[in-house]
């Protein structure tokens, strides 16, 4: 049966924090966008900088938003953000509404990220021991260097951070609460102000053992240690990311066996068993469009 991924609007694919062209000889999104674009989609992939505020980085959203509608001659448009490419695309959803047809979040701290929370500690002088904050920033900047790409945008990491803590995440919420769940690990409304709200997620699963090849790619590695951090999603996290934290609007899961990078659609990631990261993004277009969206 051919596959039909005509959605009626454009699909915009959202970068998170440290977006970037590449990671290592992988183009960002570029499978994900390739594969969307085989099955019939309009895709294209919006360059935000890559550390800074979510208002910051949804404002630079919108602006593209106007492009790609400009240039389409759409009226709307079907957002899928990944990690804190989610948080901008709540911002342009609930600042435009009338611009954009639906938000998909895919990985997103949409309540925060503990590992964002110790990370700002480590940076506090005072906040943790100082063998702890050394190991944590030491970890975090390895994983950092994997990723490449020049932007000409500004940066602000110490905004990005802020804006990924729970606090910050908090206060972000309070102002922009479209599709957030009244309750931990409910559901949020799939329908507000005309947008619909849908999110999914990943946990890690099992032990590196247990991966095979795929557990020699250094940012599943890097995940599994970032993991450690975790305290009130411990064991039920991607690494950067906890499962609950991600919920938005309609969660069609959250518990896919895959860590934070994967849901990226990396080669590295469609060596998971149980999960092609792929065909999900695929599957979505393939629900957006028999919403009519």
């Amino acid at each position: 049966m051919q596959r039909n991924a005509t959605t009626q609007h454009p699909i915009l694919l959202v970068h998170g924090l440290f977006g970037f062209d590449r990671i290592g000889q992988f183009e960002l999104f570029h499978d994900v966008k390739q594969a969307l674009r085989s099955y019939g989609a309009r895709v294209f992939v919006p360059h935000l900088s890559a550390t800074h505020s979510n208002e910051v980085r949804g404002d630079q959203l919108l602006a593209q938003i106007e492009r790609v509608l400009e240039g389409t001659g759409a009226s709307q448009v079907n957002l899928i953000g990944h990690s804190q490419g989610a948080l901008a695309a709540c911002y342009a959803a609930a600042i435009a509404p009338e611009r954009v047809a639906s938000v998909t979040s895919v990985s997103g701290p949409n309540h925060g990220s503990e590992l964002a929370d110790f990370l700002r500690k480590a940076l506090t002088p005072g906040r943790l021991p100082e063998h702890v904050a050394r190991k944590v920033a030491t970890a975090f900047a390895d994983f950092l260097s994997l990723l490449s790409g020049n932007q000409q945008l500004p940066q602000n990491a110490i905004a990005a951070l802020n804006a990924l803590t729970t606090e910050g995440v908090g206060a972000f919420n309070d102002k922009y609460p479209q599709g957030l769940p009244k309750t931990w690990g409910g559901k949020g409304r799939e329908l507000v102000n005309g947008v619909r709200y849908y999110s999914w997620s990943g946990t890690l699963q099992g032990s590196i053992l247990d991966e095979g090849l795929s557990g020699f790619d250094p940012a599943h590695a890097f995940c599994r240690a970032f993991s450690e951090y975790f305290i009130t999603e411990a064991g039920q996290n991607d690494g950067l990311v906890g499962r609950y934290s991600s919920h938005l609007g309609k969660v069609i899961r959250s518990d896919y066996p895959m860590d934070h990078m994967d849901s990226l659609g990396q080669t590295a990631g469609r060596g998971r068993k149980g999960v092609n990261p792929i065909e999900l993004y695929v599957q979505h277009a393939e629900r957006l469009r028999n919403a009519g969206l």
